[in-house]
């Protein structure tokens, strides 16, 4: 008899994670403790139960714009080797108490040199961290990998350096390459040079692309820019239509995407908070999910939405009905869409989240 679906029992499920925020992924107490020590005055409470919620009601006000204005504060506490390797560590830490096997965690690096480290210090504090926080949760059974995606702003002109940076890097934890931040007005196709160059490194990278803005975003991703994956992707749902009897028809680049097996990192709470999508019974990703595009389920930013990948996956179960199938099946798709290699992604699902589920499906 199957394991019922609950917080616990999820918990416990093996999770693969493509699209996490490392800097928005800091535990309350952590951010008030760095701030602290770092001089830094400008949060707006220093009790950590007040100030999770003050992140998530800013990032719940339907407004993408101001989601983003909520990382001035971890970020302006993130600007030592020390304070880098202390929230790295605790992101593998928590990923993994939470049943994630394999992460794949992002951050920009052009936004830690504030106080003066260089960028490959910032890369190496991070890397080192999640070293040590996967070696804490190996202590405690807790097994998890952890790979790092090297991102750059999408407003700035630094993504060529950080698409270097980034192949520097690949051997020692970075699996890849992404642009962020506000979509419009600032199109994939301004850094086609950073991409350009991925593509000739034989590297991986997504692009944030079809969150606020739509398909346009998708395309120039796609088919200027050559993307392996797209983050969040929601508005790939404008491309399809229901006819009069309820049978969807998808436009050219819907299929396109569907029929390539380009991968969707979807982070539905977080989509609800930004205005990506009315609500989790609207969200895309039910749709998506029905049509078997590549569906991959995510948190994006934990702190912010206060989020992990077992809420995230409860919430889907609860508002779509899905079963343990269904989450072996989100799972398994982000695992054979991970930016490393052929090999290991086969052992992780066959040696690990496999036999996790066919346990709780026994």
């Amino acid at each position: 008899m199957h394991a019922p679906l609950t917080v616990d029992t999820i918990r416990d499920a093996p999770k693969v994670l493509l699209h996490d925020h490392l800097d928005g992924g800091l535990r309350p107490a952590t951010v008030i403790e760095l701030a602290d020590a770092a001089g830094y005055r400008g949060l707006p409470s220093t009790d950590a139960a007040e100030l999770g919620g003050w992140f998530l009601a800013a990032a719940h006000s339907g407004s993408l714009v101001r989601y983003l204005e909520t990382f001035g504060h971890t970020v302006g506490v993130m600007q030592t080797a020390d304070a880098l390797v202390r929230v790295a560590a605790e992101c593998a830490e928590d990923l993994a108490a939470d049943g994630v096997v394999y992460a794949e965690v992002r951050f920009a690096p052009e936004l830690h040199v504030e106080a003066g480290l260089e960028l490959p210090a910032v890369v190496e504090a991070v890397l080192e961290g999640f070293k040590v926080g996967t070696a804490r949760a190996a202590e405690r059974g807790r097994h998890i990998r952890v790979g790092c995606l090297l991102t750059a702003m999408r407003h700035a002109a630094r993504s060529r350096e950080i698409a270097e940076l980034a192949v520097r890097y690949r051997d020692l934890g970075v699996v890849g390459f992404d642009i962020a931040g506000a979509e419009a007005g600032f199109p994939p196709t301004r850094h086609l040079d950073a991409f350009e160059y991925m593509r000739q490194q034989n590297a991986h990278f997504t692009i944030h692309a079809g969150e606020a803005f739509g398909l346009p975003s998708i395309w120039e991703a796609l088919q200027w820019c050559g993307a392996d994956r797209l983050g969040h992707g929601v508005r790939i749902v404008d491309d399809i239509t229901l006819g009069a009897d309820g049978t969807p028809r998808l436009g050219l680049l819907a299929a396109y995407v569907r029929d390539k097996r380009i991968p969707l990192e979807m982070c539905p709470t977080s989509n609800v908070h930004t205005g990506a999508a009315k609500s989790l019974a609207d969200h895309p990703i039910g749709l998506l999910t029905q049509l078997r595009f590549r569906v991959t389920v995510n948190t994006d930013n934990r702190l912010m939405s206060d989020v992990s990948m077992t809420s995230e996956m409860t919430a889907l179960a609860d508002t779509f009905g899905y079963s343990w199938a269904d989450l072996q099946w989100f799972t398994v798709n982000a695992m054979k869409s991970a930016f490393i290699g052929f090999d290991e992604r086969l052992a992780l699902i066959n040696d690990v989240i496999k036999p996790g589920y066919a346990a709780l499906m026994a």
